[in-house]
């Protein structure tokens, strides 16, 4: 969530973004440079050194009026106001535009280990970060509407019917399966983008912030990233379970409309099986961002969307630490999930929602949490 640091203290049109390390801004600066003549990006006036750190010198897009809102305010504000929708279609259009740019004219298939490592190798090695979120410790699940608590590996021992459904909810061997779809040899398409399209990264009018995985990136891994943001993080996980970072990271951080829930649950304890009925519903803004951006990322070849499961499976895993979220909270993550790595489940199916209706003009609307 680098993106937090934009709303530091900015003086006289310039952002001053903190970084750790030199070689940390040279590889930024290497980045934005690669980027700077295919789309909208800050202008990157130089660099700082301090004794402690490196500081990059961006535009400030807000500042100079060459941008307004990001992403998640846009969308926010459509949530509560049809009027708004022209404008999160304008935005989404065009981010996808640019995703669809950089395959066509950058892209190439080359071996995962060639790209930006970051947000995918590195979390996925031996060792990385689903490694000591899942595997190290067994966490507890309370299965919501019950008073029984499972483990994650006792969970794998379970059938579960999801919305009619039958998935298996086995982490540890999914896993392994995502650590083979994404070894370093395994060879994908990938183009020169910004690394991180996400609701905070996106200013509108259009312009990419935020270049610390900017380079080489996986289409996949970009639509992914993208999709989830739309479908969780951005309406619902960050603003639960990093509030500091959402207020930090959008200018408006209005509250989000976006309210999964497990409907219903059953535990069948004798036969291993838990039969779950469950709701994705968003504010309509978020529903149709989501929507728009599918149809964006297809195109007219679908290349925005091939093999994206994995991906998109990482993306679920690596954001959110599992041990901070309720049990509610959890086994909504692990269905999507397994969803994901589902072969019957197709794109389209997996991101569809539900939109609660417009709140009344004046009317105070916040994120009731889910039941625990």
């Amino acid at each position: 969530m680098s993106a937090s640091a934009r709303r530091s203290p900015t003086t006289a049109g310039a952002f001053h973004k903190p970084v750790a390390t030199r070689e940390q801004a040279e590889t930024e600066a290497k980045g934005w440079a690669r980027l700077v003549s295919r789309i909208a990006v800050p202008a990157l006036h130089g660099q700082i050194a301090l004794p402690d750190r490196q500081l990059l010198v961006y535009e400030d897009v807000f500042a100079t009026g060459r941008c307004e809102l990001l992403m998640g305010d846009v969308i926010a504000l459509a949530d509560r106001d049809p009027a708004v929708q022209p404008r999160v279609d304008c935005l989404v259009d065009g981010v996808c535009t640019d995703l669809r740019a950089a395959a066509e004219e950058t892209g190439k298939s080359v071996p995962l280990a060639e790209c930006v490592p970051d947000l995918y190798l590195d979390r996925i090695r031996p060792g990385g970060r689903l490694d000591r979120w899942y595997l190290r410790r067994d966490l507890p699940l309370a299965l919501p509407h019950t008073d029984t608590v499972v483990t994650l590996r006792e969970l794998a021992d379970f059938t579960l019917t999801a919305n009619g459904r039958q998935l298996t909810l086995n982490v540890a061997e999914i896993n392994d399966s995502l650590r083979h779809a994404l070894a370093p040899d395994r060879r994908r398409l990938a183009g020169l983008t910004q690394g991180d399209p996400t609701e905070p990264n996106i200013a509108d009018p259009l312009c990419w912030l935020d270049f610390e995985f900017a380079g080489r990136n996986t289409v996949a891994g970009e639509a992914a990233n993208l999709l989830w943001y739309l479908m969780a993080l951005g309406g619902w996980l960050v603003p639960r379970y990093q509030p500091d970072v959402y207020a930090r990271t959008l200018r408006l951080a209005l509250p989000p409309l976006s309210r999964p829930r497990i409907e219903h649950l059953e535990l069948h304890q004798s036969s291993r099986h838990i039969d779950v009925r469950y709701s994705w519903n968003t504010g309509p803004g978020r529903g149709a961002a989501i929507t728009r951006a599918l149809d964006g990322l297809r195109g007219e070849n679908s290349s925005g969307l091939e093999e994206i499961h994995a991906f998109l499976a990482l993306r679920i895993l690596g954001v959110i630490p599992a041990s901070r979220l309720t049990g509610h909270d959890l086994l909504l993550v692990l269905i999507k999930l397994a969803e994901s790595q589902d072969p019957l489940t197709t794109i389209d199916t997996f991101f569809t929602t539900a939109s609660a209706s417009h709140p009344h003009p004046g009317e105070r609307s916040s994120n009731v949490p889910a039941p625990a």
